[in-house]
């Protein structure tokens, strides 16, 4: 989530930088919850786990909270002392009257298994401890009722943003327990170990893989691997109404460029005329889902469901009951799920074109001879690498024109060409616009140290506009046909339009079903572009001049891949419904273009049914993207998933993830900001979450399961966190001190995020920097906590790490010995807080705290700044934003609040 600076004193962001790639030419769910004055979970559970436990048939994958205590409106407690007749009243149930007797507790067994339900041990009074299940030992619900207090809260009342005001963030306004819910740092250390030392084998129908956060090798069997295609559920449903049931959505995270793993080799090379043809009728892709007929003469297509002839060139016999041919396992497209191919097409390398604002608001920043002297830097680097010194660079500069320079090395010095009509940018010549780095960077370098002192051709006070340069930059580039790398150095302000008030339901503030915001937004520029933008406070400053080279260093050496074009085939049976991502719409969802994308972009892909699937041959998912490398060579890369199916609706429930779940949660509605209300999202979320709650409590649980315990299943634990935190984000519940900007500029960072980045957003890991004690002798940082302000001891050092920013809390009792060894303060009053490089000190805390972060920092494709947060400090509310757990200080509701909503509806739902 970015983060507003104004609370730290500085002034609004104002220098810009854009990178762009171009192509060449239902109602919200009522909510009556009692006002309850204890509601707890007992004590902690421990939530086992087992190597052999995922998908077990037995039914033990499933997850039971709570009690034998009567929540819903249909069999209320008797809050007289006995038990209230069942009836089921249209309205909630009456207030009590004060001088009624003293409450009843009613008390749960403790938490059961299926196998433990179905034997009746809630009966009986036993307890068996399943393996590999959860530990229900102790874990029990109390309900305490205060005489004459029934008072129910309206619709969204869990948004208040007062209720911080009146409760700690961590607390339940219930009285549930947070620490007593399903962690969903428990799930990602179960499955960390778990997967340790091991290898997931991907081959057609297999289960569940490893989480995203889980590194883990993986080995390409005939199905790819989950680090470039993640099914939302491995086991689909036969049926659609089956599909229907479960309100969970079915689809699929891309990521066509996905890097796997270090140990893991990348996707075989082959020639596209050396690899044997695919479908003739639909036009995917061969891959070992296509079985082979008649002696390996023809093959079936299971995306269309036609019989194809093959040709002399690769015909070749098949062995076997099965019918596999015989060199199967020498040519990549019949055995394994990913390969790529290499087109004979050469087109023209892609360029690199630099547009500096150099109008009067821009010189008057100051920021000018950094951005060149950064410039020219990294142009000096390139030109000595024997791979980048052939990359085609351009350079223009603007103010209320357009300056493009004729870098051609015939001449002898470089020519400036002016073009005054901005309203249809027309390119007074071609050549010497685009030249090799090698012929142009002496001509480059003279330019770039002239420009801070040549002055603008007016004195206007509003700057440049933004879409100028990226009009010219699109004309330079499609005129010449070349793809390639935009970067606009942006100084000037930027105003926001319209409505400025922030509380509204709407992304700009405005109720308006649909917002045009067009290329006038800079935060909306890599929506359209598939590029990037990232924005620096203070460039005069250290730590934003760091973080500006890093990230021009990172944007112009990143391999990206340009004229994009991925089609998305199924089987027959099922469709492309939906397609949603850093691209824009086109037709089809099934056929997706775009500008540029690199090996982090994911898209999610939403599948329906058409008719019943087959059982005996699974679903088969297969992405087939086209794109440019920068040297112009043109390669196809192919990945095919082949799925499970099953006629039992439990089996798709078992065979859901939560990680992957949150990511294409996130994508979608992170597309519909612009053309839905947001209140109407996150009510969508909710919803949807409350019926698939109710769906596995009805078809898939236990007829033991009363109507006070939450039923979930294993991989589905952390689901509600995650949901929770999507529906307060930044984007979906906007905060007072965020602009449209940045709004619009973290929503497409977040848009191309893959999965293993978009789960750290939602939920960040929370690392201690010091052992319990508060010892700094420490060799490594413990294990991750949970995100919640519960877990900060005012002893202790923390550094909370989405994948945009830095966050190092440290509390009051931190030792001063400590603060000498990290900080070199004398004591904590002393400290600075705020944005801040570590200072280089000798130290073994200072040397292992700036290796981890120098590490974090390598994973990410943007340098992320650093603020230091001591407890009680104003800027604490940054860090308050990201422990997602907890009251958001912009009115999103508690962890343990969300999850009592959703049960008390889920079970309102099945009455």
């Amino acid at each position: 989530m970015d983060v507003p600076t104004n609370h730290l004193n500085q002034p609004p962001a104002q220098q810009w930088g854009v990178q762009g790639g171009w192509p060449p030419a239902q109602g919200p769910v009522y909510n009556p919850l009692p006002s309850f004055h204890r509601l707890s979970l007992g004590p902690p559970q421990t939530w086992g786990s087992s190597p052999h436990s995922r998908g077990d048939p037995s039914g033990r994958d499933q997850l039971r909270l709570g009690p034998e205590a009567q929540l819903s409106a249909a069999n209320p407690p008797d809050l007289r002392g006995g038990n209230a007749p069942p009836c089921r009243p249209p309205h909630p149930p009456q207030q009590v009257c004060p001088s009624a007797a003293p409450p009843s507790i009613v008390q749960a067994p403790p938490l059961q298994t299926p196998e433990s339900a179905a034997s009746g041990p809630a009966a009986e009074g036993a307890n068996p401890r399943p393996s590999g299940g959860f530990d229900s030992a102790s874990a029990h619900l109390q309900l305490q009722f205060p005489a004459g207090n029934t008072n129910f809260i309206p619709p969204g009342a869990e948004e208040d943003r007062h209720a911080s005001q009146q409760h700690p963030p961590s607390a339940s306004r219930y009285g549930l327990d947070p620490d007593s819910l399903p962690s969903a740092v428990k799930v990602m250390l179960e499955d960390r170990a778990e997967w340790w030392g091991r290898t997931f084998i991907s081959e057609p129908f297999s289960p569940l893989p490893p989480l995203p956060t889980t590194s883990c090798v993986t080995e390409d069997r005939g199905n790819a691997s989950p680090s470039v295609i993640r099914s939302t559920c491995y086991c689909l449903p036969c049926e659609a109404q089956a599909g229907a049931l479960s309100r969970l959505p079915l689809g699929a995270l891309v990521t066509p460029l996905g890097r796997p793993n270090a140990a893991e080799a990348p996707p075989p090379l082959c020639e596209d005329s050396e690899r044997v043809d695919g479908c003739s009728s639909c036009g995917a892709s061969m891959c070992p889902p296509m079985s082979w007929q008649d002696c390996g003469q023809r093959f079936y297509c299971p995306f269309c469901g036609k019989l194809n002839e093959v040709a002399w060139k690769h015909y070749q016999p098949t062995t076997g009951v099965n019918g596999v041919r015989v060199d199967a396992d020498l040519r990549p497209e019949l055995s394994l799920g990913s390969y790529e191919v290499i087109s004979p097409q050469k087109e023209e390398p892609a360029a690199l074109l630099f547009a500096v604002d150099v109008s009067a608001s821009a010189q008057r920043g100051g920021h000018l001879e950094f951005i060149t002297q950064q410039i020219q830097a990294v142009l000096s680097s390139m030109s000595r690498e024997a791979g980048s010194c052939s990359v085609p660079v351009g350079l223009m500069s603007y103010d209320s024109r357009i300056h493009l320079y004729d870098l051609s090395p015939q001449r002898s010095r470089p020519h400036m060409l002016v073009i005054a009509d901005t309203e249809e940018v027309q390119l007074p010549v071609r050549e010497g616009l685009l030249v090799p780095l090698r012929d142009a960077i002496e001509s480059l370098s003279s330019v770039l140290q002239l420009l801070p002192h040549v002055g603008a051709d007016h004195d206007g006070s509003s700057g440049a506009p933004v879409e100028l340069p990226i009009q010219a930059g699109l004309a330079v580039l499609q005129g010449l046909k070349s793809p390639g790398k935009l970067l606009i150095f942006h100084s000037a302000d930027l105003m926001e339009a319209g409505n400025s008030n922030n509380s509204s339901s709407g992304l700009f503030g405005s109720n308006k079903p649909k917002q045009d915001v067009g290329g006038a937004w800079p935060g909306h520029i890599p929506h359209l572009t598939g590029g990037a933008l990232t924005s620096y406070d203070h460039l005069q400053g250290p730590p934003d001049q760091d973080r500006f080279g890093r990230d021009l260093r990172r944007t112009v050496e990143t391999d990206c891949g340009f004229r994009a074009e991925l089609q998305i085939f199924v089987s027959k049976d099922l469709r492309v419904s939906g397609c949603y991502g850093m691209f824009v719409p086109g037709p089809s969802p099934a056929h997706v273009t775009m500008a540029t994308l690199d090996r982090s972009t994911t898209l999610a892909v939403e599948l329906a049914h058409t008719r019943t699937l087959e059982e005996a041959r699974g679903a088969v998912v297969q992405t087939v993207l086209s794109y440019t490398l920068r040297t112009g060579q043109r390669r196809t890369r192919v990945h095919t998933l082949t799925l499970r199916c099953s006629r039992h609706l439990q089996e798709t429930f078992r065979n859901f993830q939560a990680q992957t779940l949150l990511s294409f949660y996130c994508k979608k509605m992170y597309c519909s900001v612009l053309e839905r209300p947001l209140q109407e999202l996150r009510e969508e979320l909710q919803t949807d979450m409350t019926a698939a709650l109710a769906s596995y409590r009805k078809h898939c649980s236990s007829s033991c399961v009363s109507a006070g315990q939450l039923v979930l299943p294993r991989f589905l634990r952390a689901l509600p966190v995650f949901i929770n935190s999507l529906r307060k984000s930044e984007v979906l519940l906007p905060g007072l001190r965020s602009s449209i900007h940045q709004r619009l500029q973290l929503r497409c960072r977040v848009l191309a995020m893959d999965p293993r980045s978009t789960v750290q957003h939602f939920y960040p890991p929370l690392l201690p920097l010091l052992p319990s004690d508060g010892d700094s002798c420490g060799s490594s940082p413990g294990e991750p906590l949970r995100c919640t302000a519960a877990s900060l001891q005012p002893t202790g050092l923390y550094l909370l790490h989405p994948p945009l920013i830095l966050l190092l809390w440290v509390g009051n009792q931190v030792p001063a010995c400590t603060l000498a060894q990290l900080f070199s303060a004398a004591c904590f009053s002393s400290l600075p807080s705020g944005e801040m490089k570590l200072p280089v000190l000798d130290t073994p805390l200072s040397v292992r705290v700036r290796s981890l972060i120098d590490e974090l920092s390598g994973r990410t494709l943007h340098s992320r700044k650093m603020l230091v947060v001591k407890q009680g400090d104003a800027c604490e509310e940054v860090l308050q934003r990201h422990l997602v757990e907890d009251k958001s200080p912009n009115g999103g509701a508690s962890y343990a609040d969300f999850l009592y909503h959703l049960h008390f509806n889920s079970v309102r739902l099945l009455q």
